[in-house]
């Protein structure tokens, strides 16, 4: 019996509810809820992630999906890049710069760990090599052959690094030059059987098992190294260059490129060990230039020409549909402002006070996950004050701020108790532009500007508040106004603001000192705050960065990047649990608005479908 239920598989299972976990691959189920036969199935897609910090195509590219590196590229005719960025699987950290700014480069190795070496200088093809400690790049010794445009297997390491092919100025032409690294020198090993180049962001493997995917002029070939020659494999079905790409010999990907004459592709390809083949996923949009991470389960694609040189793919193939982190409408306000803060979470926020037409506001407003609803005023109208972030919607509380369109500020303190406002102990100093963090009765004001407003001084004073009095808590490093804050009052973070000019400073607080911590990735001020805890912390929108759509998040460590912001803005009212629930309503676009934004992160689910007839 137990040989016949191997040959035949299993029963048809009778179920009310489809099962949760990876054990029902391949099965069938009667879910009689649903009233329908189904099952779970691999899916294979490409889906939209937090862009480059630096637009750029032609960059480096190795690491894993949710731990890779991007360092150096171009932004053409005339730009060469030293900047390198960090990838969490979620979004772009800064890290160190290359010693030698240069696009078309190869790159290898783990994000703690990385090597790249040649490229081009705009002008010239540099045989300069560096590894990088995971902050910091050091160089090494130059390769034997300049050149730029060139493969490298991407799983390397800095002790073991392989690069090969490329394009070379002395003979001008593409190479089929091979050089190995051992971590003191490059030594040269068996030429490639086809010289080529345009292929650095689509190779892949270790120095013994290497893959050359592709390149210039065209080609469809690819060749497996075995750590002494090369050996031509089965070919990509699309012959193209330019393209991403990454992995081990028996698990490699490329995405997008060029095809013969001048055609952008979106098309993707896995490799097995033995064969290519075509995936049903392709890229958002055709791309070229673009560089490769990952493996031929979990890809990813950044940078390049099109749509954007900031764009960042990620590729899965799994049991699991992934559902990338994004920003969706909510409901509007019903007062339209800026400079004012919120709390609670996304679904049970608060948000009060603020700047609109003709002055200073006192409406407070409630959002349950669908809507605002307006409820009882502030006493003291007042924009550009502190607020505790770790409170719910039932119990915030806000200090100091502005009460005129000409500055005049206030120590007022007030506590909502879900109905009303009760005005309670002010605070000792005067002033406005403060952070805040903490709840109704453990509460942290910090910095801002003392009366009047700028160019009046900024200060770095702190106040605690205890649920009835204010006393003095310890100095900021940094006197600033208008940054960032969230947490608790024993566990505090004051982000960014002005100084002036405005400041990347980030500040942990223990409850009676302020610490220095890891940098905001962009400078700047005015955002909606989000984060009940110091360790998950939102900044969203800003007023001084590049652009004002800009979101940065804290893990307890250090900043990095996420999706943008729909609607660009500054001073918006933020709440919700910081990097995986947030809400921004409100905030300056210039004019005031009163638009609402909803982010979920990143989800999960098993890949279920219902099985038909047709």
């Amino acid at each position: 019996m137990t040989d016949y239920k191997n040959i035949f598989g299993k029963p048809v299972k009778f179920l009310t509810t489809d099962p949760d976990n990876a054990e029902a691959e391949g099965q069938i189920w009667y879910n009689s809820t649903s009233d329908a036969f189904k099952g779970l199935v691999v899916s294979e897609a490409w889906s939209s992630s937090t862009p480059l910090i630096t637009a750029r195509e032609w960059a480096a590219s190795s690491g894993s999906q949710t731990a890779a590196i991007v360092s150096g590229g171009y932004a053409l005719p005339s730009t060469a890049y030293s900047n390198t960025e960090e990838y969490n699987g979620s979004g772009w950290a800064a890290g160190g710069a290359l010693n030698t700014a240069r696009g078309e480069i190869a790159g290898n190795g783990p994000q703690t760990a990385a090597l790249v070496a040649g490229g081009d200088t705009l002008p010239g093809a540099s045989n300069a090599s560096e590894t990088y400690n995971g902050s910091s790049w050091t160089s090494a010794p130059n390769l034997n052959l300049a050149r730029f445009s060139l493969g490298a297997a991407k799983q390397g390491t800095t002790t073991a690094a392989l690069v090969f092919g490329g394009y070379a100025p002395s003979p001008a032409g593409p190479s089929n030059t091979s050089e190995e690294f051992n971590g003191s020198s490059w030594s040269e090993g068996n030429n490639l059987n086809t010289a080529r180049n345009a292929f650095p962001g689509s190779c892949a493997g270790t120095q013994t098992a290497g893959l050359a995917t592709g390149g210039s002029p065209f080609v469809a070939n690819c060749e497996e190294y075995d750590g002494t020659s090369w050996t031509n494999v089965n070919g990509l079905n699309t012959a193209r260059q330019q393209a991403a790409g990454g992995g081990s010999q028996t698990a490699a990907f490329v995405a997008g490129g060029q095809t013969p004459p001048n055609t952008y592709v979106a098309i993707t390809e896995t490799y097995d060990g033995t064969n290519w083949t075509t995936s049903p996923a392709t890229l958002s949009s055709p791309n070229i230039g673009n560089t490769g991470a990952g493996d031929s389960s979990a890809g990813l694609s950044s940078g390049g020409y099109n749509p954007t040189r900031a764009t960042v793919e990620e590729y899965g193939r799994s049991l699991n549909v992934i559902t990338p982190g994004a920003w969706a409408s909510g409901g509007n306000m019903n007062t339209a402002r800026n400079s004012f803060r919120g709390a609670g979470l996304q679904n049970s926020a608060i948000a009060m006070g603020g700047y609109g037409t003709p002055n200073v506001k006192s409406e407070t407003e409630l959002y349950d996950g669908t809507s605002w609803s307006e409820v009882n005023d502030l006493n003291t109208a007042r924009s550009h004050y502190g607020t505790g972030m770790a409170a719910p919607q039932t119990a915030a509380i806000i200090f100091k701020g502005n009460t005129s369109a000409s500055d005049t500020s206030t120590n007022a303190t007030e506590e909502w108790d879900g109905t009303n406002w009760t005005t309670t102990n002010a605070v000792p100093t005067v002033g406005q532009r403060s952070m805040g963090a903490g709840t109704q009765t453990s509460a942290l004001s910090f910095g801002g500007v003392v009366n009047p407003a700028p160019p009046a001084p900024r200060t770095g004073a702190t106040q605690e508040y205890n649920g009835s009095a204010w006393t003095a808590g310890g100095t900021m490093n940094t006197a600033r106004n208008d940054g960032g804050g969230a947490g608790t009052q024993t566990a505090a973070l004051a982000y960014g603001g002005d100084t002036p000019p405005s400041t990347n400073a980030t500040e942990a607080y223990d409850g009676s000192t302020w610490t220095n911590v890891n940098n905001l990735v962009y400078s700047s001020g005015y955002y909606a705050t989000i984060g009940k805890t110091q360790d998950n912390v939102m900044a969203a929108g800003n007023l001084y960065s590049p652009t004002d759509n800009e979101v940065q998040v804290y893990d307890g460590t250090s900043w990095s990047t996420r999706p943008n912001l729909t609607t660009g803005r500054f001073a918006g009212a933020g709440a919700g649990s910081g990097g995986t629930s947030a809400l921004v309503g409100g905030g300056g676009t210039p004019a005031t608005t009163n638009i609402t934004e909803e982010f979920t992160g990143e989800t999960s689910a098993l890949n279920i479908r219902t099985i038909t007839t047709s």
